[in-house]
């Protein structure tokens, strides 16, 4: 909160980072949103996915599928329903999209604060944090397809979201590729740490030049780093390494492009808050009862109430490729308030109880003792 006041204070109060500042600095944020999304892919390990039950597959993708489902109806019946909202998230089919996209989107960091606030076990909350790299995953992905709904055909027949999102996988594959290419070139770990960020500033310009997002292009350039490098530890030690200088730059950047067009965005945002919760206890507790097999808890559903900096990072890649009065930023922004202000106290509501049974009366011990 303090960081997000105070871009909010050097942005739309004193004029400091003004729109065409904010313009100018779009290389530093996509770098930014880049890095976050290069966090994301550093998780996605194959040794652990692979380890994941089918059936669990199956119940996070119905939970993403209805998320998304219900979060657009939602957003889609406001802009019907409130023309000022139809004004302020435009385009309208992409903003909508996107707004339901980034419900569906967890925080790792704030589900894992949150689980120890309410005392969960090692082993549940190493559980859920899967859940989380799925659901962040299946998000990012709608996001990615949000930002290429509007584009014209390639060809007049391959549909531009299609065309966009292919281009997507294959700049972030090139990405990787890149930096496994250039690693026998480099054998010290100062110069492996200038490599990644040569890489990832590349691959961060490269999707921002082209319009497409640099969460998925670094993303997934990170992911197909960390299965084919052997330095896969080291690169993941170094993104953590300025995970926190980046998510400070972050929170500034979301309190600058915030703005308020209409108050109907702040009464939208709590709307679909709920939905979106509403939605992943349901799909969750119905799915495990239809797939036994799922190795998920049943307070998946709750649990995942969080958010973090991967939603408020694809809300500012929204912004920066589709542009728009930054209303659609906004929303988001006040809905990962409100989520995580909201999710201990989900978490502790979705906590098992564990009921401990009496136990069997202690041994009198005496000069007398009697048989049983």
């Amino acid at each position: 909160m303090p960081l997000l006041l105070l871009g909010v204070l050097l942005g739309p109060v004193v004029g400091l980072l003004d729109w065409l500042t904010l313009k100018s600095l779009a290389p530093v944020s996509a770098l930014v949103v880049g890095w976050v999304g290069a966090r994301l892919g550093a998780r996605w390990d194959w040794r652990m996915v692979r380890r994941i039950a089918p059936a669990t597959w199956g119940v996070v993708a119905a939970q993403a599928l209805a998320g998304v489902g219900i979060g657009f109806l939602a957003a889609w019946l406001g802009t019907k329903l409130v023309p000022a909202l139809a004004i302020a998230w435009s385009p309208r089919v992409p903003a909508a999209l996107t707004l339901a996209a980034v419900a569906i989107v967890p925080g790792a960091g704030a589900m894992e604060r949150a689980a120890r606030a309410a005392g969960l076990p090692p082993r549940l909350t190493r559980s859920l944090r899967r859940v989380a790299l799925l659901n962040a995953a299946c998000g990012a992905v709608v996001c990615a397809v949000a930002l290429g709904l509007g584009r014209p055909r390639v060809a007049g027949i391959i549909p531009g979201w299609v065309a966009g999102l292919a281009l997507e996988i294959v700049a972030g594959l090139l990405v990787g590729a890149l930096f496994i290419g250039l690693l026998r070139y480099t054998f010290e770990r100062r110069g492996l740490g200038v490599l990644l960020i040569a890489v990832l500033l590349f691959g961060a310009g490269l999707a921002y030049a082209a319009g497409l997002s640099p969460f998925v292009v670094c993303g997934l350039a990170v992911g197909f780093i960390v299965n084919r490098s052997p330095h896969r530890h080291r690169v993941r030690t170094m993104l953590g390494m300025w995970a926190r200088p980046t998510y400070e730059i972050l929170f500034v950047l979301v309190g600058a492009f915030l703005t308020l067009p209409t108050l109907w965005v702040l009464a939208a945002a709590p709307v679909l808050a709920a939905l979106r919760v509403l939605a992943q206890w349901s799909t969750v507790r119905s799915g495990i009862g239809y797939l036994p097999a799922a190795t998920l808890p049943s307070i998946a559903g709750l649990a995942s109430v969080a958010q973090g900096a991967s939603a408020l990072a694809l809300g500012l890649g929204f912004s920066l490729t589709r542009g728009g009065s930054g209303a659609v930023l906004t929303t988001i922004a006040f809905g990962v308030i409100l989520t995580q202000a909201l999710a201990p106290a989900a978490m502790r509501l979705a906590a098992p109880t564990q009921r401990l049974t009496a136990g069997l009366p202690a041994t009198e011990l005496n000069s007398n003792p009697k048989p049983d």
